[in-house]
């Protein structure tokens, strides 16, 4: 699961726990939720809207349609998809400004839709929120904002995570059919998440790459025989995945956030990631950090830590005291807090 998926399903299951005084319903795709989403499905009302987020033509006559059939006192769009045509109260969260720092890896449509959408309805909303301080700076330079219109609140760790003993790493490795030992690597095929460098790197390691990336992403990338191609994984066992590996390779040139970080130092799984973008105000010094672009870098880190048994143990308490940083109770408090303003500030000027 991506982490904006995440983001907004986290919400929805504490908000209303939090705040038994509102009245909470969410806006799904047309076709809903999956329904293996387990301890994150949603105990509020949910309603499909009329047609796709980001459909060209469609999206925002029809996200108008809706919002004016529910009437909410507040709308928190979780995403990109922004109303522009609904002329309510908004709180939107954008992770990241990739559309616009990194045009190329996206179509001209979603490019538009950013600068004529996005863009706009944002300097209008009630509440701007972002994950990172590097993504507010981003968003401030390519929106046109002043960084201090922006707030931060970072996501969180799901409590599920936790190192796996060796017992349940062995079985989780064993009903996968994977090696005894394995380095993690997680995204998707898109260039900015870079796993292109892993596949460089890959056959100059001791140990296989296990990759979830989706199906055909090892073949397209050009990855080795000896990789392990994990197409997907449910989202039970993604603590598993990270518990049972000798690290968790994060090579992306540019991330928001970086929640597979948190989740596996979370996990006790130490983290190789990119010295660049969001990633090291995540990590901080808990992870190691390299240049994305150096192939030779990686693969002297990773077998360094291979062989280094106190190297590892130092990355894996760190790791853990920071993800411990991050928690999703608190996410979800401080977003609370904002629809309190934004709503107390409505109610004053009537």
């Amino acid at each position: 699961m991506h982490g904006i998926a995440r983001y907004a399903l986290e919400l929805a299951r504490r908000l209303p726990a939090l705040a038994p005084d509102l009245s909470f319903l969410g806006l799904t795709a047309p076709e809903g939720l999956p329904s293996d989403l387990g301890a994150l499905t949603p105990s509020i009302p949910l309603r499909r809207a009329r047609a796709g987020f980001l459909s060209p033509v469609l999206e925002q006559p029809t996200l108008l349609a809706d919002l004016l059939e529910i009437s909410p006192d507040l709308f928190h769009a979780t995403s990109f998809s922004l109303p522009g045509l609904w002329g309510g109260r908004l709180v939107a969260t954008l992770h990241d400004a990739n559309h616009l720092a990194l045009p190329e890896n996206y179509s001209p449509v979603h490019t538009l839709y950013y600068r004529l959408i996005v863009g706009p309805r944002a300097k209008r909303a009630s509440a701007l929120l972002t994950v990172s301080e590097f993504s507010r700076d981003e968003l401030a330079t390519h929106l046109g904002l002043t960084p201090y219109r922006i707030q931060v609140i970072a996501p969180g760790v799901d409590e599920r995570y936790q190192p796996s003993t060796p017992s349940e790493a062995q079985d989780f490795r064993q009903r996968r059919g994977l090696p005894e030992r394995y380095l993690a690597a997680v995204g998707n095929t898109k260039a900015h998440k870079n796993l292109g460098l892993l596949a460089k790197v890959a056959p100059k390691l001791s140990v296989p790459i296990v990759l979830l990336a989706g199906k055909g992403a090892a073949k397209e990338l050009g990855f080795p025989d000896s990789t392990v191609e994990l197409s997907e994984l449910p989202e039970e066992e993604m603590p598993r995945f990270y518990g049972a590996a000798q690290a968790l390779l994060l090579p992306s040139r540019y991330e928001g956030f970086g929640l597979p970080a948190l989740e596996a130092m979370a996990a006790g799984c130490p983290v190789l990631a990119s010295n660049v973008s969001a990633l090291p105000e995540v990590t901080g010094e808990s992870a190691i950090l390299l240049p994305p672009d150096d192939p030779q870098a990686w693969t002297d880190a990773v077998q360094r830590l291979l062989r280094d048994d106190r190297l590892r143990k130092g990355l894996v308490e760190n790791g853990r005291e920071r993800a411990s940083r991050y928690t999703w109770d608190a996410c979800a408090t401080r977003t609370l807090a904002v629809y309190r303003r934004v709503l107390e500030k409505s109610a004053a000027s009537r």
